[in-house]
């Protein structure tokens, strides 16, 4: 795509990553300060790149469509994509899935945000010399998702630095990252 700047596209699984947050991480739902600040993913993405990001946030809309969140993420620079379907419909999936496969044929480095196995495969197919990542919680992302030569796997918390509170997280720590001071507050 001649005369286009390069772009990295950011697909948002928000229902994986708030089940993850909320379900798995927090046992409970996550206060504000809880919340991944979405608008540093992008910066993060487009310092770490050195291209524009572009964010397509799928969301579940099937019994509401939620306008104040809607609009944060036009604010913060995110396509919001509200969908909706039949209760026994993973409509998320699916489109993430759909766009996973739409990307095969346009230019462009991809991020994933979800820890979800069902896209390993979609993912697969568009390493063909782009830059590819996924990005979620280290610890709960599948484990298929690393048998993929060339992903790069990129931390929310730790390596985005997307939450303004720490979270209650273990995980193995290797010796290069240690910092006492984490421990000791």
């Amino acid at each position: 795509m001649a005369g286009t700047e390069p772009t990295t596209w950011v697909l948002v699984d928000g229902e994986n990553i708030d089940a993850t947050l909320g379900g798995s991480i927090l046992g409970r739902r996550p206060h504000p300060e809880e919340r991944p600040r979405w608008d540093r993913v992008l910066a993060y993405l487009a310092g770490r790149w050195n291209q524009q990001a572009r964010g397509l946030f799928f969301l579940n809309a099937s019994t509401n469509l939620p306008m104040p969140f809607i609009q944060a993420l036009l604010a913060l620079g995110y396509q919001p994509v509200p969908l909706s379907g039949d209760a026994d419909e993973k409509v998320v999936d699916i489109a993430i899935q759909r766009t996973l496969q739409a990307l095969r044929e346009r230019a462009g480095d991809v991020v994933l945000v979800s820890h979800d196995g069902d896209f390993v495969e979609d993912v697969g197919a568009l390493l063909d010399g782009r830059r590819i990542g996924v990005m979620g919680f280290a610890e709960f992302r599948n484990a298929a998702f690393g048998e993929l030569p060339g992903v790069e796997f990129f931390d929310l918390e730790y390596d985005v630095d997307a939450f303004d509170a720490q979270l209650p997280r273990v995980r193995i720590i290797p010796i290069d990252e240690f910092d006492p001071d984490r421990f000791l507050r």
